[in-house]
């Protein structure tokens, strides 16, 4: 009986797939791409730049930048004799971008035309055509360019990128290696991929081939809109390559239309994402919230009342779960308005009032060094001076330096490093080295030790070591 249900059910999906008017395959796998290409290709141009390098630089420094292929082999030579004028060279590299609208706008990635002296841009039709830079925004790699024409230009069609998802097909156009409109297909493989090329990243990752000279080239949905520019790739992989989204483009492009440069907000704070130690630490659930590890003295937050340790939950009521969250947000509230920033002190809830300013992107960075006496989990530890504040460019903070960290150690095995900033012993705070010291002693043998830190350009974190 069973036997006859098998063999009936099987018949039955045999005469379902002989009477579809597609292969099987296809109702997956698209038969063709032909028709996306004709339709976006022509929106499509090719990107020549030139600038003049003056004495060169140091061998490819620009890998780490320009990832499409902006590397010069030139780029070789330092100046030798002191005075002498410097020998210049033309650096000379290719790039893709998109027209999107009539008037002659082209979007493409920023360290394609980063510094060029020249910009030429050739359409599908060979025409080839002047740029000049509109506007530029190095968070995002993305800027602005445009071509006068008398002549009619297509304009792709944007899309709406959080619409995407994973496995969907998409299209990518460009100039891969100077070989025109090449077109390659492939699938989402990932979404809001954070690659630390900025504090902005949110990828989207495919696995259509995408090469040098791809910089600035639309990734296509099927529907022929476009829903990212080709920025990044792995050059230790292949077949992953990055793409901006183009929703996140959208703002950053019509500020660089209206006024050449992109404003964002800012508070004023150093941010990190919530460890599940710091979580434990603090008995926060589900580790959402964003961890303030500095409230810069003079910025908006400091001077709301906003301090270090704070946990941002939320802004203008609307929920904070990750430092992405947190970026964003505050990037998009105009300079000069009025931010109501929720914030967990303690296992306090409070709200701040903050006049956000506008961003100033700077570094921020410290060493330490030196040797104190370790104690029996082989850390060494030494008061936080001003001398020692003001040699290490260290923020005005509390807490004592780990000196040294004794090799095999339960410190080195708990991952303490030296020049990590110890603040708190088991939520004991700590001032001085004789805080330090008390608190660990009254710590058990065979009992946690939970050390709170903060770490040079990381911010704080959690270490647990039993005594």
């Amino acid at each position: 009986m069973k036997k006859g249900r098998s063999a009936a059910l099987l018949t039955v999906l045999i005469l379902l797939v002989s009477l579809s008017p597609y292969p099987a395959w296809s109702l997956s796998v698209p038969e063709s791409f032909s028709d996306i290409a004709a339709q976006a290709g022509p929106s499509v141009v090719n990107i020549r730049t030139e600038k003049t390098i003056r004495g060169g630089g140091r061998v490819f420094r620009n890998f780490g930048k320009s990832p499409f292929g902006n590397e010069d082999p030139f780029d070789f030579f330092e100046k030798f004799f002191g005075g002498d004028p410097q020998k210049e060279f033309r650096q000379r590299s290719l790039g893709s971008g998109f027209i999107i609208n009539g008037e002659g706008y082209i979007v493409t990635n920023n360290h394609v035309i980063e510094g060029a002296d020249e910009i030429q841009v050739r359409l599908n039709n060979d025409r080839e055509y002047a740029a000049d830079i509109v506007g530029r925004d190095p968070n995002t790699d993305i800027a602005l360019i445009r071509i006068k024409s008398e002549d009619a230009l297509p304009a792709s069609k944007l899309g709406n990128s959080d619409d995407l998802k994973i496995g969907q097909w998409v299209v990518a156009i460009g100039n891969p290696f100077g070989l025109d409109h090449t077109v390659t297909a492939g699938i989402v493989s990932a979404k809001g991929r954070v690659i630390g090329s900025g504090p902005y990243d949110d990828f989207i990752q495919t696995d259509a081939s995408i090469n040098p000279g791809n910089s600035g080239g639309p990734l296509i949905n099927m529907a022929g809109e476009v829903i990212g520019i080709n920025t990044a790739i792995v050059a230790s992989g292949q077949g992953i390559g990055f793409a901006v989204p183009i929703n996140l483009a959208r703002g950053i492009i019509d500020q660089l239309k209206t006024s050449g440069e992109v404003t964002r907000g800012w508070m004023g704070v150093a941010i990190q994402d919530i460890t599940p130690e710091i979580a434990e630490y603090y008995g926060i659930q589900g580790k959402k919230g964003v961890l303030i590890t500095e409230a810069f003295e003079g910025d908006p937050a400091a001077e709301a009342g906003i301090r270090p340790q704070d946990i941002i939950i939320s802004v203008n009521g609307k929920p904070v779960e990750t430092t992405r969250d947190l970026t964003r947000i505050i990037a998009d509230i105009s300079v000069g308005d009025k931010a109501s920033i929720g914030v967990l002190r303690g296992h306090l809830k409070k709200s701040f009032e903050v006049t956000i300013a506008k961003r100033k992107d700077a570094p921020l960075s410290a060493k330490m060094q030196g040797k104190k006496r370790k104690d029996d989990l082989g850390i060494g530890v030494s008061e936080l001076t001003p001398e020692l504040t003001q040699r290490f460019n260290l923020p005005q903070t509390e807490g004592v330096i780990v000196t040294d960290v004794a090799s095999e150690s339960k410190g080195e095995k708990g991952g303490i490093l030296p020049g990590d900033l110890i603040r708190e012993v088991n939520h004991a705070p700590v001032r001085s080295v004789g805080d330090y010291r008390k608190a660990i002693r009254k710590v058990r043998s065979g009992e946690p030790v939970h050390l709170f830190i903060r770490r040079m350009n990381q911010g704080f974190l959690v270490i647990k070591i039993i005594r």
